[in-house]
């Protein structure tokens, strides 16, 4: 299996190199990233419980998909195609926000990325890959945020941040 590389940026979200992904987390080097929202004509978030074997993070609730794009792939192209290979699915999306953010793990890697924040509207279920998904729901973006209130344990570092700062780009 290749070596997945991630596009090492500066804070203006210019390339100033490639490395692999978990060389970039272990020394907390910026690196690009992106978050998928997909909402509902309910106005429903439809979150992703991470699947329980990942290496940070396994087992939490957060938005619908994320990952990091590919060296000469936009974030949008990321965003449908990550979405497919977690999700099961594809629905247009739009990039309405990005942020740095730099969060450490108990095991020592720290994640440090520019990420582009994606929406998109979509009202079916999705068909979940067990390898990167243990479970998904829809929630309603009041609940969401009152939860991660009451159990922000439950969440990602990178979800609690963007619902936290972002909110207001959420909604389609």
């Amino acid at each position: 299996m290749a070596v997945e590389l991630v596009i090492l940026v500066n804070e203006k979200d210019e390339k100033i190199g490639l490395m692999p992904k978990m060389e970039a987390h272990e020394k907390a080097l910026l690196h690009r990233a992106f978050s998928v929202f997909v909402m509902n004509d309910k106005n429903e978030l439809m979150l992703q419980q991470r699947a329980l074997h990942k290496y940070h993070s396994p087992g939490l609730w957060t938005n619908t998909c994320c990952s990091h794009q590919r060296d000469g792939e936009s974030s949008l192209e990321a965003g449908k195609r990550r979405l497919m290979e977690e999700m099961g699915f594809t629905t247009p999306l739009k990039e309405t926000t990005s942020f740095i953010y730099k969060a450490p793990f108990d095991n020592g890697l720290t994640e440090h990325e520019f990420d582009h924040v994606l929406v998109g509207t979509y009202n079916d279920a999705p068909v979940i890959n067990p390898e990167e998904v243990a479970d998904w729901k829809w929630m309603p973006l009041e609940s969401v945020k009152e939860d991660i209130k009451k159990n922000p344990e439950q969440y990602t570092a990178w979800f609690k941040i963007i619902f936290d700062k972002f909110y207001q780009h959420l909604n389609v």
